[in-house]
């Protein structure tokens, strides 16, 4: 199985379970705790399976890590966490916080990724980009976490579609995604954009 076709089955059935999840109100019935490991638990082993499978290692070594880049501008739906109806469930820290974290890494994004600039400026672009990005993601993560064993029914909100998505797919993609992402820009070839 081509890497793309594995990457594209294991996205969408991660997808289809974390929409399933959230049907069925499975986070409402997880104590504290279980709800808080879930994030770097999904996190870790998404980050392992692109490490153990062949194709898929083989896939994130030479993805273009602009694309990489991109993949961080469904962050902008962190205006979902700052006006929309997410905003009035939500602990107004973690809307604020969340929300403008990830809306200011999405906008970021898109000149790290398309501005014209030479490539070693680039990859120090996407260097720094990247560390700020992951700063920003383990904040959030760090507040919910703070919240589950501080104030666990404040998290309510979470365990009901669409905010059942945030603890069960897309953090846990998006602190994947920067941790190959980081791994190629640190690793011991420097990773510039177009290897």
């Amino acid at each position: 199985m081509s890497a793309g076709l594995l990457l594209r089955v294991l996205l969408w059935g991660w997808f289809a379970a974390a929409i399933l999840a959230g049907h069925r109100l499975t986070l409402r019935h997880l104590p504290p705790a279980a709800l808080a490991g879930l994030i770097p638990a999904l996190a870790g082993l998404a980050w392992m399976l692109t490490r153990r499978l062949t194709s898929l290692r083989a896939f994130c070594a030479e993805v273009d890590v602009r694309a990489l880049v991109l993949l961080q501008v469904v962050r902008a739906s962190g205006l979902y966490f700052l006006f929309g109806e997410g905003a009035a469930g939500l602990p107004r820290g973690l809307a604020l916080f969340a929300g403008a974290g990830d809306l200011i890494v999405a906008v970021m994004a898109l000149p790290v990724a398309f501005a014209p600039m030479a490539e070693e400026v680039r990859a120090r672009a996407i260097r720094i980009w990247s560390i700020v990005s992951l700063a920003s993601l383990l904040a959030s993560a760090g507040l919910l976490l703070q919240l589950a064993f501080g104030e666990p029914l404040r998290l309510l909100p979470f365990a009901y579609l669409p905010l059942s998505l945030y603890p069960t797919f897309l953090l846990p993609l998006l602190l994947a995604a920067q941790a190959v992402l980081l791994g190629r820009m640190l690793g011991p070839e420097g990773g510039g954009p177009a290897r």
